[in-house]
């Protein structure tokens, strides 16, 4: 056992999820950074929730962007005629959810949106997550081409995601790269309205396991019991944990650790911005389609944060233009594909996979 892993993680198949680039006696010195215990349990369960890390402010104002959102979403939806009312005096929680119900995959609409409001920016950049991500990745930071908002609207099975790995995503090429997530959720997320469940050190083994697509009725790859048994030595009888997040905090994971998004069994959606970030000289792993953006670096004290250049390339838009090159394209696809689907096994056919096979794509795979 080395002496700077005492809990007794010496795998190494991906030992830079286990080196504390921190050591958990060196003193916090930036502000918001994580305590001795939290750095430990992130390391060593490969999770940790952070609560008070966001202002009200700072989450007031991503709700306005998404309040902002849905109302363009209404009117485009209302002007072509496929819902027929705004639902203008519903707001936040639920206004959403009705438009659900008249054009079924609006919130798969919303989701596909790729544009990232500058609320989102400022607090993916903000000083504190900053400072905890230096902890975990070193004083470089990157910010990952994968963000999403999640559009979790009740009893949706669109927004349901399955067991998996985030680097089930990617390209083999990001195997070896430390990517930590920031799960941060717009209202207390509870077992109830469907927040996240994690392997308790689901790391150990630093390996990938095999994923399936493509999960009911989604575009999500997914891990089945008997390969986390088999593979990541995880037993799925013991050793999921449920993650209540308080507003204003995060979940913070490693891209190692299986996960699922719970159903959203309230009355309210479930909001939540996912923030990725690892250092600018590792491969990001998304197939030649996008790089990441600069956030931070020692050796460039007076950098500026290149937001158009990121924004220029729309992700979302490439993955569906490989699948839909040289046809119309279809404002109101609720359909999705990624390289991700090419990349695994398909043992279940959807909609989305059907799509993919008929339209065929471009995307590669190492």
């Amino acid at each position: 056992m080395e002496a700077d892993r005492p809990w007794g993680l010496t795998d190494e198949a991906h030992p830079e999820l286990f080196d504390l680039r921190a050591k958990p006696t060196q003193p916090v010195t930036k502000p918001g950074q994580l305590s001795e215990e939290d750095l430990r349990k992130y390391f060593e369960d490969g999770y940790v929730v952070v609560k008070d890390v966001f202002t009200n402010e700072q989450l007031d104002a991503c709700k306005d962007a998404i309040n902002h959102k849905v109302e363009q979403l209404a009117h485009t939806l209302f002007d072509a005629g496929k819902i027929k009312n705004l639902y203008s005096d519903h707001g936040f929680n639920d206004r959403l959810t009705l438009i659900e119900q008249e054009f079924p995959g609006a919130n798969i609409l919303l989701h596909k949106k790729g544009a990232i409001p500058e609320a989102f920016r400022r607090l993916w950049t903000s000083e504190k997550l900053l400072n905890i991500a230096e902890q975990l990745i070193g004083p470089d930071i990157m910010g990952h081409p994968v963000w999403n908002l999640r559009t979790k609207t009740p009893n949706s099975e669109a927004t349901t995601v399955p067991l998996h790995q985030d680097v089930a995503y990617l390209d083999t090429d990001s195997y070896k790269v430390h990517q930590p997530t920031a799960w941060a959720p717009l209202l207390d997320s509870t077992e109830q309205n469907g927040c996240l469940e994690v392997a308790h050190r689901g790391h150990k083994t630093g390996k990938v396991g095999e994923h399936l697509g493509c999960y009911g009725n989604t575009w999500y790859v997914w891990l089945e019991e008997k390969e986390m048994e088999k593979t990541l030595e995880i037993n799925p009888k013991t050793d999921f944990v449920v993650c209540p997040v308080p507003y204003g905090g995060i979940l913070l994971f490693n891209n190692m650790v299986p996960h699922r998004s719970l159903p959203n069994k309230s009355d309210k959606i479930r909001w939540s911005i996912d923030m990725r970030f690892q250092r600018p000289d590792l491969p990001v792993g998304f197939y030649g389609l996008k790089q990441g953006i600069l956030f931070r670096s020692p050796s460039k004290p007076n950098h500026v944060i290149n937001w158009d250049e990121f924004e220029a390339v729309d992700r979302k838009q490439i993955q569906q233009s490989t699948v839909t090159e040289g046809k119309t394209k279809d404002e109101f696809d609720t359909t999705v594909q990624g390289p991700w689907m090419t990349k695994w096994r398909i043992v279940h056919v959807n909609r989305h996979v059907e799509k993919l096979r008929a339209e065929g794509t471009s995307w590669h795979s190492s």
